[in-house]
């Protein structure tokens, strides 16, 4: 599978949404310049959560359904396209830019991210009711450089 990274949303003082820039430098804690209190609750931060990844074409398909969601409005750091995201799997390693993170698991959503759908229902993309609709969480395993137009491309 390859895809290409559409967007790299940061939040420096936490929360949602995150706004877009250009590019990043990802360390193992996360992106340089995002701030997530869930990631760091544990002390030095869950590696496990250091990035949060969602794809385009289900962010546009939600839009087709009239959710008030946009880029960056669920919390994900890279907003990636071109990828069947039906077929990712825990432990997948993904190639972007000069990093290679790797998935840890679909990120829960949570009330945070409400205004993000109609009726504040963001168990739309609950992996467990949704299957292949969530946003995903990774580890960094090397860190890098990632700008907007990278290409994306799966290694294992």
């Amino acid at each position: 599978m390859r895809g290409i990274l559409n967007s790299i949303n940061i939040s420096s003082d936490g929360g949602v949404p995150k706004f877009p820039i250009n590019e990043v430098n990802i360390l193992f804690q996360g992106m340089e310049g995002d701030f997530n209190k869930f990631r760091m609750s544990k002390g030095g931060g869950d590696l496990d959560r250091a990035i949060t990844l969602f794809s385009l074409e289900i962010i546009h398909l939600l839009q087709e359904e009239g959710h008030p969601i946009k880029v960056g409005s669920t919390g994900e750091n890279l907003t990636v396209e071109g990828i069947d995201w039906s077929k990712l799997k825990q432990g997948m390693k993904i190639s972007v830019g000069e990093c290679i993170i790797q998935l840890s698991e679909p990120c829960a959503p949570c009330s945070k991210i409400g205004g993000s759908f109609n009726d504040r229902k963001f168990s739309r993309i609950d992996h467990t009711l949704e299957f292949g609709w969530s946003r995903w969480l990774a580890r960094v395993l090397v860190e890098g450089k990632i700008s907007v137009g990278d290409s994306i491309s799966f290694l294992s």
